[in-house]
């Protein structure tokens, strides 16, 4: 049985659905961003246990068909830009259609009147807050992150980066205090 999970996002709420899971004493297969795998089915009992526990930390146990796809949709974006270094070897929507195992059109579209915004531009938008944390870290240079991040070129990296920060890249770089925004806020 798959139980799905809203606002899973990052590698701590995986360890926090984890510790949850542990102390009701539930049983899993496995703990994906947004989704669980669970051995055998929740008893009604156990499901308000772990939507309670859940709920005290802002993830909720969805229910709903459309939710849940949404979320498995950013998921498996979040996935690819902030945690996976090797991008889809094709092109997302057809990445995207593989993954679910569904129409793109017909997710794209329940997608952007859910979201109010198309899935290629919440792509943009956390591949360019991956950008802002890879030039925050120093490690790479500019080249190196538009290598990193697949775009075709600096050129392409910096455009999309001054349309959605209002700087460059290498401006964002220099500047001391730099303000990156929570993953869950995008």
């Amino acid at each position: 049985m798959k139980i799905f999970i809203e606002n899973m996002v990052s590698l701590r709420c995986k360890m926090l659905v984890k510790s949850e899971l542990e102390k009701l004493g539930i049983v899993y297969k496995t703990v994906e961003l947004g989704e669980v795998q669970l051995f055998e089915p929740l008893s009604a009992s156990n499901k308000q246990l772990i939507k309670a526990a859940l709920h005290k930390s802002g993830l909720e146990v969805m229910d709903d068909q459309k939710a849940m796809m949404i979320e498995k949709i950013i998921n498996i974006i979040i996935e690819m830009v902030h945690y996976s270094d090797e991008q889809p070897p094709t092109n997302f929507s057809v990445f995207l259609q593989e993954k679910m195992k569904m129409d793109y059109h017909r997710m794209a579209e329940v997608f952007s009147k859910t979201k109010g915004i198309t899935i290629e531009h919440f792509i943009i938008l956390h591949k360019v807050e991956r950008v802002k944390e890879l030039i925050t870290y120093d490690k790479l240079n500019i080249t190196e992150i538009s290598y990193k991040m697949h775009y075709s070129s600096v050129a392409h990296l910096s455009r999309q980066f001054k349309q959605l920060t209002g700087l460059t890249p290498t401006f964002f770089k220099a500047l001391s205090r730099r303000e990156r925004t929570n993953l869950e806020d995008l």
